[in-house]
This record gives C-alpha cells, structure tokens and sequence, in this order.
C-alpha cells in the first residue's frame, strides 16, 4: 500500500476519533461518515488525487458521479456534507491550507421547513390537556396530571420525546427551575422549566398527598415517568397516542400534532421572539448549528417584519 493511501487512512481515522471524543458522535453517525469518505476516497484515487491535494473542481467531480450513479439530492447532500467537514477538520488541524468543498452548493433540494403550531394552538393544547385532570380520580387522576406535566415540560424544555420520558428522578435534584439533560452522544445540557411546567410537575410528584385524589402516595423510583414497560418509563409511542388524542379534545387535526411538533414550536416562537440561533441550538442539544438553521425561516420572517414596522421608509405615506 503506496504512502497516499496511508495519508488518506490517517486523515479519516484522525477525524473520525475527534468526532467520537470532542462531538460525541454516535457510532451509528461515526459509521456514515466512515462510508461517506472511504466513497470519496476512492472515487479520488481513482483520479490519481489525495484528499490533502484535492481542489474544488475534484470535489464537484465527485458530486457529479454521485449524480451519474442516481444518488438522489438529500443523499448527495449528505455526502457533501461528510466531506466538508473533513475539510473543515483538516483546515484546523493545518493538513490543508482551505478547504475545497467550500462554497459547493449542496444538490438542489428545497428542505422541508418544520411543522409547527402557533402560540395560540400550543396554549390551547395545554389548558386541554389541563382540563382533563378535572374530576378524576384513582388512575384516571395519575395518568392525566402525568400527561398534563408531560405536555408542558415538552413544551418548555424542547426536549427530544426520548429525553422526556426517560428522564431520571435525579434530574429533580438542585435547582428546581432547571434539569440537566443527557442527550445525544452523552453530551449533557441545562434546560429552563417556566411556572407553569414547575407548576404541572410539582402536582405530579405531590400526587397521593390529597385524600380526593384516590390514590397511594407516589413512590419514588429510577424514572420520574415509570411505567410497567421494558424500559421501566413511559414509551414515546404511548405518549405520541395521549399527545394526539389531546390534539382532537382541542379541536385540532391530530396529524398535525406530535412531540417533535411541540419541539418545533418551542424553537420557533423563541426564535420568533428574539433569541439567537446559537441559544437555541443550545436548548435543543444540537452538536451542529447546521442542524438549527432549518428555522432560519423565522428570523427572516422577524426581521421583515422589524423593517416593515420601524423602518421610516416603509411606512406608509397618508
């Protein structure tokens, strides 16, 4: 095996292990990027080019074969993006004076914009949600003030569905007006809770202490939402079910409501609102701020409306 080779093994394996230790990427993400580049690789080498030596006609080459050989754009796509952020690595790291996947556009393909509810709709899926704990008792009582705390902390923490109700009773030590977070890759945040999610959730913990209610004391367990699942917490589809039938209680088409959608919505209406991309890639536990800019949307549409409201020029002249 010809020194090249070697280089182009070195590169990737260095990258690959910077992406473990210093992103936390999954191994399943670790071996799509492995996939990607050893692609890459090949389809230079077969050229005579090194991944150090490559220029951005080499890397548009490449994107054209993919195309040749019928990768649809949101593959393509993806493959652009494991190969710039080898560059980007490898730029860092001094291996390359720039990168030749720099200003490469990615194949043509219009990205979906997230489904969302607006404020108003979000409002009134909680105070549903609410409202269903009213004059029950027993069972009935414990699952709905679960799903009412469940809706709000959704919706205050833009939490993945997963992290929500797999959250550890730990999570419940410190300051109450805060959780930490582990989430993808074992990378760990902080997230806020508002009045009202503190509020859902002390009713849950406190379940038990009221002779109305019906019902034993909550025992503290492992998970702050346990069930008799294989998990030992409360599935995501269990959740997604209670979540849409909410939906239909409110008056609302249930397939446009789920737990990625209430996720959205707590991006967009902060976004909307006037925080910054980078906060909210924080909030939302996003490794890469690439994977926020789908709401970049939103500060377009804030930013027009800045500009219609205060700008003297577009008022309108009377």
């Amino acid at each position: 095996m010809g020194r090249a080779m070697s280089d182009e093994q070195r590169h990737i394996a260095a990258f690959l292990e910077m992406m473990a230790a210093e992103k936390g990427a999954a191994a399943n993400t670790l071996d799509a990027y492995r996939r990607d580049l050893a692609d890459y690789t090949a389809v230079l080498g077969r050229a005579g080019v090194a991944i150090a030596g490559a220029r951005k006609a080499d890397v548009s080459r490449y994107l054209q074969a993919l195309s040749v050989a019928g990768l649809k754009p949101a593959s393509r796509a993806r493959r652009l993006s494991s190969v710039r952020q080898l560059y980007k690595f490898l730029e860092a790291e001094g291996a390359v004076r720039e990168s030749p996947a720099e200003g490469i556009a990615a194949p043509g393909k219009a990205r979906a914009l997230p489904k969302t509810l607006s404020v108003d709709e979000v409002d009134r899926l909680i105070a549903t949600a609410a409202q269903a704990t009213e004059g029950l008792s027993g069972r009935d009582l414990v699952r709905a003030v679960r799903h009412h705390c469940l809706v709000e902390m959704l919706y205050a923490t833009g939490m993945r569905v997963s992290e929500l109700v797999s959250l550890p009773r730990s999570v419940l030590k410190g300051d109450p007006r805060l959780l930490t977070i582990r989430g993808k890759g074992g990378r760990e945040r902080l997230v806020p809770l508002n009045s009202g999610a503190r509020a859902a959730l002390q009713r849950y913990l406190s379940l038990g202490t009221a002779p109305e209610d019906g019902v034993a004391p909550m025992i503290a367990t492992r998970d702050l939402f346990p069930s008799r699942s294989e998990g030992g917490h409360l599935t995501r589809q269990r959740f997604a079910q209670d979540l849409k039938e909410t939906a239909l209680a409110t008056g609302l088409d249930p397939e446009r409501v789920s737990p990625h959608v209430l996720r959205h919505a707590f991006a967009s209406h902060l976004l909307d609102r006037g925080a910054d991309l980078r906060s909210v890639q924080s909030l939302l536990g996003h490794a890469d701020i690439s994977t926020t800019e789908i709401y970049t949307h939103v500060l377009e549409e804030r930013l027009k409306r800045l500009v219609t409201e205060h700008h003297p020029l577009a008022k309108k002249v009377p």
